[in-house]
């Protein structure tokens, strides 16, 4: 069987980090957490997204390059399952939204580079909510640099995610894509919801292996 490898997926504030924390302790499975804090010009992208924007993206692609590369080495070591609270992919998702066609044109091809022998995920999990919702979520965690993400910036951001789902899942017909709806369940402040959400995944990586 092969290692499981799951990532979850979503727009801003629809709780990946909190649901892979679930995941990762749960099934006692490795979590890989992505790299945003530490990023030196995510303040600069929000005051200015032309300006700041090829200089964000490169620093969360190569980030994200060096963290899936450690992953691959530590899989193979270890032969130790692991969670992930984004995919690589969403580098693309943000990209295309705030690049000038010249610069993403360089940015892809600089990202089916550095990705092209990366790990590729056993599952999918789609985490994805209103706007309102995820507005909501963003100005509760408090963090200083979201507080200047706008409304527009956000619905069109859902609407790429759905987008890219929707394209991933051709493109990739073997890997399953599990889709949580964030308006109808909380997993946050109600632990049935969160074990509703446990199961399938759980019974999605079964059935998964069956197949392997």
């Amino acid at each position: 069987m092969t290692v499981p490898f799951v990532t979850v997926e979503g727009p801003i504030g629809v709780g990946k980090t909190s649901l892979s924390k679930e995941i990762a302790a749960t099934f006692n499975y490795h979590l890989l957490k992505e790299i945003v804090d530490e990023n030196p010009f995510l303040n600069k992208f929000y005051e200015d997204i032309e300006e700041w924007s090829f200089q964000t993206e490169m620093f969360f692609l190569c980030n994200r390059y060096k963290q899936l590369t450690d992953i691959k080495k530590f899989r193979l070591a270890n032969d130790t399952p692991v969670v992930a609270d984004y995919h690589i992919f969403k580098n693309l998702i943000f990209a295309k939204r705030t690049l000038p066609p010249t610069e993403y044109d360089k940015y892809e091809e600089i990202y089916q580079i550095l990705t092209k022998d990366m790990p590729v995920p056993n599952v999918v999990v789609y985490l994805y909510a209103s706007v309102d919702t995820l507005m909501k979520r963003i100005a509760q965690r408090g963090r200083e640099f979201e507080k200047m993400i706008s409304r527009e910036y956000m619905e069109q951001l859902v609407a790429d995610y759905h987008s890219f789902i929707e394209h991933f899942e051709k493109k990739h017909p073997q890997i399953p894509v599990i889709r949580f709806n964030g308006d109808q369940l909380d997993f946050v402040k109600n632990p049935s919801d969160l074990q509703y959400i446990l199961k399938i995944i759980k019974d999605t990586l079964q059935q998964r292996s069956l197949q392997q």
